[in-house]
């Protein structure tokens, strides 16, 4: 991953009190948030419906479930990446519509708008979901910053 990729990992965009009971309403409550921080614009929450409903990115790991929601660029003000631990797993469907529903405990929402960006933070963040040790720091958590370390953290490595 890009140093530049690795640096949209903020404390102030990760959210331990998102509670929702679906997807739908997790994306509802980012949306909020993302778009009163200058985030997204007003045709993200449809586009990411749209995206999740035609591309689902719900994931089992070894150790979490988790999901990978992301938009196209043309729905981005500025670039980011959203990491969401909420208090209770949300349901996405199984990644590549394959699988039974997955009850996400961490979301990764990318905002990425480099060419080619979006790609490549997928593909370390899938590698990185596959290693035990790495998901278990990640999910114990509790804090913006200890979450940016456990995960940034470790694409520089």
């Amino acid at each position: 991953m890009a140093k530049a990729d690795a640096a949209l990992f903020k404390p102030e965009l990760v959210f331990f009190d998102i509670e929702a009971d679906d997807a739908n309403a997790l994306f509802d409550a980012l949306y909020e948030r993302l778009r009163e921080a200058g985030y997204v614009r007003e045709s993200w929450p449809e586009a990411i419906r749209e995206r999740e409903r035609d591309y689902p990115t719900g994931l089992l790991t070894p150790t979490a479930a988790v999901a990978i929601p992301h938009v196209d660029p043309a729905h981005i003000e500025r670039p980011y990446i959203a990491v969401i631990k909420p208090p209770r797993p949300v349901t996405f469907e199984f990644m590549a519509g394959m699988g039974d529903p997955v009850p996400a405990e961490l979301i990764v929402n990318l905002g990425i708008t480099r060419d080619g960006g979006q790609v490549q933070v997928l593909q370390e963040l899938m590698n990185l979901f596959q290693d035990e040790d790495a998901v278990a720091d990640i999910m114990a958590q509790t804090t913006g910053e200890g979450m940016v370390s456990a995960i940034a953290g470790r694409f520089d490595e």
